[in-house]
């Protein structure tokens, strides 16, 4: 599996995600290093029952997040002038600091649950941990055409992150370039229900509904005569819309039914709309194509 953004799980490893801090080093240890990385700090004694829970239970925490987190742990007997400056009345006590600044933190134990939403939150001020470099580098793959290639990473960050839409997608677009439609399907019905309805999910959706129209599409020739010979054949012109799709003239679809939408809005329960945001979720949202269409699209509803 490959990891991004991750440490180590040696002991070197553990040493540099979580030490022992004191007033001398708390300016290197948390103020300077929290420039780079997010570091958590628990403030605790070894007298303090709930100190005792809550310690290991978010050193764990910290030790999962993989290296997007630091922690520093500051024993409030030792270090009195420094928990009296950060106004510590009561511990445990945990602050996280980004940036040389406090910027986020609770008191009391908590649940696994609660440490790991807690982590999670603060460590996305920080970016992905590496992520971010591993999905543009599967993307440039995908433009590359390099689709094997695009399809290893993709799967690499979606198991390391689960819920990530953007990953997610990566790895569908990436299946569906290796011409594996039943492999993206089988992996969209498996989507977290967290992302199902994600813009990049549902880009995927869409475009699978295409390839599956494309394979049903009827012959251009034929349905442009029937066309032509019948303008007000407006399912001639739906199946005419689908074909052209199919054929790669997508500009010359999404024009073919903004004319039947202008023509019947709501014929066959409002298809050619319903078909027109089809196409739209499956290109980027920036796509001239989409942008135009929009534009056109709106302008017919709302007169």
């Amino acid at each position: 599996m490959l990891m991004f953004g991750e440490q180590g799980a040696g002991p070197e490893a553990a040493a540099d995600l979580i030490k022992d801090g004191a007033e001398a080093t708390f300016m290197a240890d948390v103020i300077e290093a929290s420039n780079d990385v997010p570091v958590i700090v628990d403030f605790w004694a070894p007298w303090c029952g709930p100190c005792k829970q809550l310690g290991p239970a978010l050193e764990a925490a910290v030790t999962a997040a993989k290296g997007r987190v630091r922690m520093v742990k500051i024993n409030v007997d030792e270090s009195p002038t420094l928990s009296e400056q950060l106004r510590i009345q009561s511990i445990p006590t945990v602050y996280a600091f980004y940036q040389g600044k406090p910027v986020d933190g609770f008191q009391g134990a908590k649940p696994a649950s609660e440490l790991k939403a807690f982590i999670d939150k603060v460590a996305a001020l920080a970016g992905d941990g590496g992520l971010g470099e591993a999905i543009e580098a599967a993307e440039t793959m995908l433009t590359d055409g390099e689709f094997a290639d695009a399809l290893e990473t993709f799967a690499a960050i979606h198991e390391e992150e689960p819920e990530n839409p953007v990953a997610f997608g990566g790895l569908l677009r990436a299946h569906l370039a290796l011409d594996q439609v039943a492999e993206a399907e089988a992996a969209l019905a498996a989507c977290p229900a967290k992302i199902a309805t994600a813009k990049e999910v549902e880009a995927v959706r869409a475009q699978i509904a295409l390839i599956h129209q494309a394979q049903n599409a009827g012959p251009e020739a034929e349905l442009r005569a029937a066309v032509e010979a019948d303008p007000e054949n407006l399912q001639a012109r739906f199946d005419l819309a689908q074909a052209l799709h199919a054929a790669g003239k997508v500009e010359e679809a999404v024009d073919m039914l903004l004319d039947l939408f202008r023509r019947d809005r709501e014929w066959n329960d409002a298809a050619a709309k319903m078909q027109l945001f089809t196409i739209f979720d499956a290109l980027p949202p920036k796509d001239p194509i989409v942008l135009k269409g929009r534009r056109k699209l709106s302008s017919m509803i709302f007169v």
